[in-house]
């Protein structure tokens, strides 16, 4: 029910003459707002807001501090998956850094952040995406998830629906 075909069309000129290919392809269509598991980091499912404009995926973290494991760098962070059911829950995480980059923030304001790679399930996809950590304490949607993780997947938003690829469950 999620899934369409679509097509991508690529457009070349030839003796003045514009030529189309078409490509078919399957795409997963997507709310505005999905269920996400976060499984790599063993968190419970999350709401995100799917962000367009955003070009990396983020997950709310604080206390975030860079470590040494077994001579390779990582992070350590606390998350907290539902702060209005249950703001108590703080999940302690740690991961591999895989880069450390400055993005652009809401505000415009450009931030350093820790990059991580983890994986993240979304419907029946589920994949290795990249995923930064900023504070979200202020935001509604304790992770966003960016352009790069809709092409890697192949969704398409339907910014007028929420929650197509139903609500996941904690295994």
């Amino acid at each position: 029910f999620s899934s369409i075909k679509a097509c991508e069309v690529s457009r070349y000129r030839h003796n003045s003459r514009s030529l189309t290919r078409l490509t078919k392809m399957t795409q997963t269509t997507v709310g505005w707002k999905e269920w996400v598991a976060v499984s790599g980091l063993e968190l419970p499912p999350l709401k995100a807001k799917i962000d367009t404009g955003a070009k990396t995926s983020c997950l709310h973290a604080l206390n975030i501090k860079p470590i040494t494991e077994r001579g390779e760098p990582w992070v350590t962070f606390v998350t907290q998956p539902s702060v209005r059911k249950h703001p108590e829950r703080i999940i302690e995480c740690a991961a591999p850094i895989a880069d450390i980059r400055s993005v652009t923030n809401s505000g415009g304001t450009s931030e350093l952040r820790y990059t991580i790679h983890t994986t993240i399930t979304m419907g029946n996809w589920s994949d290795d995406v990249e995923i930064t950590l900023t504070g979200r304490e202020k935001m509604r949607y304790r992770m966003l998830i960016g352009r790069q993780t809709l092409e890697k997947g192949n969704f398409l938003v339907n910014s007028a629906e929420s929650y197509l690829l139903g609500k996941l469950r904690k295994k």
